[in-house]
């Protein structure tokens, strides 16, 4: 049996308002050349959640890089920061305007977690199943249009390639 080769993008940025749009349309390109259409919007919403709260709460600095990680039929997702506080997931209340996020990444994810980093700071993950091949491509070569989707943009910094090692816990 032939399996599947890996796949692994990472983006770099500060997690600022702006940057977060960006970043969002940087997965969803990179998902639909990857043939992961059917994943792009929750991957894009639960990558949105956890760079929001990157903005929200993250100390000292909002510097963050996002990874993506497609293995076999699992793509995880992960946002490392430099805070060493893990977050703690509430639960969906009616009418609460705020604490959500990481419920909401629960709610439309197979899995999610947190885990101290070893540079001092967290990686907040989430994985999806992916699609049988029966109803998606496999993904294509490793090379990718994302890095050109914000070229004027120099604090995002955009990189595919094959990890030397597993980088994202799942």
């Amino acid at each position: 049996m032939i399996s599947q080769p890996s796949r692994y993008c990472t983006v770099e940025l500060q997690a600022l308002p702006s940057r977060i749009g960006q970043v969002r349309r940087i997965v969803s390109a990179q998902l639909r050349y990857w043939h992961l259409d059917p994943l792009t919007d929750l991957a894009a919403l639960g990558v949105t959640e956890l760079l929001s709260n990157v903005h929200r709460h993250a100390e000292p600095d909002k510097r963050c890089t996002v990874e993506l990680a497609l293995r076999g039929r699992r793509l995880t997702l992960s946002v490392h920061d430099h805070d060493p506080r893990l977050p703690v997931a509430r639960d969906l209340e009616a009418g609460a305007t705020c604490g959500r996020g990481l419920a909401m990444v629960a709610a439309l994810s197979e899995s999610w977690g947190a885990r101290p980093h070893r540079d001092g700071g967290k990686v907040v993950w989430f994985a999806l199943s992916v699609p049988s091949p029966a109803q998606a491509p496999p993904p294509p070569p490793l090379h990718g249009p994302a890095a050109a989707l914000c070229p004027d943009a120099p604090e995002v910094r955009v990189s595919e390639h094959a990890p030397a090692r597993s980088a994202v816990a799942g």
